[in-house]
């Protein structure tokens, strides 16, 4: 896929990943706005939400602009749900400046401050541009080839429409079975907010946002017409529950987030197409909460391929190419969760499907 919150009603403060919590941790934080039930068993707890819809503008930011005198520490903390969207350039809050909320269909006409370097980003009718070349009037960043080409518009349309579908000959099991598969590893982050990297049309985002196990949404893409492909599915959902979903563009190596403030990352059949998969994974690492949970998809290119001659050397050059990278094994993937400090590094192989998850240590 290409290259590119949250009032919550309650909150693991460790983000415990054992699965039989102590109930006690739990602290309702607004327990007008959010309504949750919990139902235990000895092995497991679920979540049956019924939310009552909250202002989006505090989801995902401060919709007010921080006086001289405030505590530049405090103001970082995420605690409270809100201060989730930072400068990619500082990673200081955003603050809503022109706008009143933030969320599918209201973007448009909005404005972000950064607190810090005061740069403004703005929306647009279907996302925020949170890229750190937005602005920018004269110099355009040269893109990779795989980059360039989820930028196009006949991509970005057939994704949805026959692309994806595809993915069934490398063994991918299809969007609802992947959904299936990776519940019960996101299952210590329900509740909390999650982030659909590299979204592309929005196919899982609209499974999160309709799943109601997330109190909010993101949907993350570098490609501004796939964003406009998901919100064009968006709008024809009567049912969906738009308060809930931001679309944002932004750079995967750059991510648009406070430090320690994202609950959960998905992102399905992306790395391999990502430039730096290092780098992306090492700002996934930043952003999570002790606790948070990644789960990603991806191609593997193992058993018969390893009898190919020369298929390091091949990469070597055709990756920084095209922006495109091959695995050759699960250890490489491990390797990188590793060195990005992530930790209990899992997978379920299919063929050359791979679902793979980590976790950021508490």
């Amino acid at each position: 896929m290409a290259t590119y919150y949250s009032s919550s009603a309650l909150f693991l403060p460790n983000h415990n990943p054992n699965p039989n919590p102590n109930l006690s941790q739990f602290r309702s934080l607004n327990s007008s706005s959010n309504l949750v039930s919990l139902n235990t068993t000895p092995s497991f707890f679920t979540l049956t939400h019924s939310r009552v819809r909250a202002s989006t503008s505090s989801t995902f930011v401060n919709n007010t602009k921080p006086t001289n005198g405030e505590d530049k520490e405090a103001s970082n903390t995420s605690t409270s749900g809100s201060n989730v969207l930072a400068c990619p350039i500082c990673y200081e809050p955003l603050t809503l400046i022109c706008g009143s909320t933030l969320s599918v269909g209201s973007t448009d006409g909005s404005d972000l401050q950064c607190n810090s370097c005061k740069k403004t980003y703005s929306g647009n009718a279907s996302n925020l541009d949170l890229t750190p070349t937005t602005g920018s009037k004269s110099f355009g960043e040269s893109n990779t080839l795989f980059t360039q080409l989820f930028r196009s518009p006949l991509i970005s349309f057939v994704y949805e429409r026959g692309w994806r579908q595809n993915f069934i000959w490398g063994g991918f099991p299809g969007s609802e079975k992947e959904f299936e598969m990776m519940k019960d590893t996101f299952q210590p982050t329900f509740g909390g907010n999650i982030v659909d990297a590299s979204c592309g049309s929005g196919l899982f985002t609209r499974l999160f946002a309709k799943s109601g196990l997330f109190s909010s949404v993101i949907a993350l893409d570098y490609s501004e017409k796939m964003l406009e492909q998901c919100y064009d599915f968006i709008k024809q959902d009567e049912t969906f529950p738009k308060d809930d979903v931001i679309l944002v563009r932004a750079d995967i190596s750059r991510l648009p987030f406070v430090s320690r403030s994202i609950d959960a990352i998905h992102a399905g059949a992306a790395i391999h197409c990502w430039p730096s998969p290092t780098k992306a994974v090492a700002e996934i690492s930043r952003v999570l909460r002790p606790g948070g949970v990644f789960v990603g998809t991806t191609f593997i290119l193992d058993g018969p391929f390893s009898f190919v001659p020369f298929l390091k050397e091949i990469r070597q050059t055709y990756s920084p190419l095209t922006g495109n990278t091959l695995f050759l094994s699960e250890s490489e993937l491990e390797d990188i969760c590793r060195t990005c400090g992530l930790v209990g590094f899992k997978c379920e192989r299919n063929g050359r499907f791979i679902m793979y998850s980590a976790t950021k240590p508490t």
